[in-house]
């Protein structure tokens, strides 16, 4: 759609251009929620329920590293809980809930480009320019926070709350309802939260931070991350700080894309100034050559 198309549109044009454009969003989501529906037993036995083992990846490469460092402590060979469902409609409701989530997952790509299609249009051609690779950017981030979410957090999270008894006669029997609405409250908090560097630069570029602010709120963003991370995630202290950790590290990279934002800014105001200048000495030497052939005329 070309510019003067979008100018020449009216309201109701754009209310039915957002509507195909969320219509295709969500039809992405509905067609890999039927795919993980009918992929049931890849996505329990071999997704879902993986985590749950000992012969889980991440336990794997615990105790590959404890042996390296000679220690056995890190080699997990149960986690001392079993699942079970309490309720009727417990494990049909759960099935369908958790492919909807894969749904969204899987879809979150195309589905924010369909509705960066909508938004791009109406974007000045600087903002454009800078919000260039958005897309990209964003799925990548988001990618990363499941993965590190599932693979991380939620491994170490469950070997905690597994093993931690207030009482030995006490035994843990997690019902499937928790376990997973767990699971999915851990990787959908990982993934939403490492959008942190997008959210750091468009605000950079909307002049609401900058760099020298980034860096003289480091500690207390290190106090919000902490606090941001026992909201979001449950209550044991390993899972708060390996949510931390990342968060930190992702503030890091939001200071320095921050950084090259101002010198970016800096230099353009320098090349604004001396235009303005270049232009000031422009106009006042066409002055002189104007005042000049006046001057000899009166003399």
């Amino acid at each position: 759609m070309s510019i003067k198309q979008e100018q020449d549109m009216t309201f109701l044009d754009h209310l039915e251009e957002l509507r195909w454009h969320l219509i295709r969003a969500f039809a992405s989501i509905f067609v890999f929620t039927v795919v993980a529906f009918l992929s049931k037993t890849i996505l329990f036995h071999d997704i879902i329920l993986a985590p749950s083992r000992s012969d889980f990846w991440t336990y794997r490469m615990f105790c590959e590293f404890g042996k390296l460092v000679g220690s056995d402590a890190l080699c997990i060979e149960k986690l001392p809980f079993i699942l079970q469902s309490r309720q009727v409609t417990g494990q049909f409701m759960m099935h369908i809930q958790s492919s909807f989530v894969v749904g969204i997952i899987l879809a979150f790509p195309y589905a924010f480009w369909e509705i960066w299609r909508f938004i791009k249009p109406g974007l000045h051609k600087t903002e454009q320019r800078a919000a260039r690779g958005a897309v990209f950017f964003v799925s990548i981030l988001f990618l990363t926070g499941v993965m590190f979410g599932y693979f991380v957090v939620t491994p170490i999270s469950l070997n905690f709350l597994a093993n931690y008894q207030i009482d030995p006669s006490i035994l843990n029997e997690f019902d499937i309802v928790s376990y997973v609405g767990t699971i999915t409250m851990i990787i959908l908090a990982c993934a939403l939260l490492f959008q942190l560097p997008v959210v750091i630069y468009f605000l950079t570029q909307a002049g609401v931070v900058n760099s020298q602010m980034l860096i003289a709120y480091r500690k207390h963003a290190l106090i919000v991350f902490l606090i941001i991370a026992a909201i979001m995630t449950p209550p044991d202290v390993m899972s708060q700080i390996m949510l931390t950790i990342p968060l930190g590290f992702l503030y890091e990279i939001s200071i320095v894309i921050a950084k090259r934002i101002d010198k970016r800014k800096q230099l353009e105001e320098l090349a604004l100034i001396a235009e303005e200048e270049e232009y000031r000495q422009q106009q006042a030497a066409e002055r002189k050559n104007i005042s000049g052939p006046l001057d000899q005329m009166e003399d």
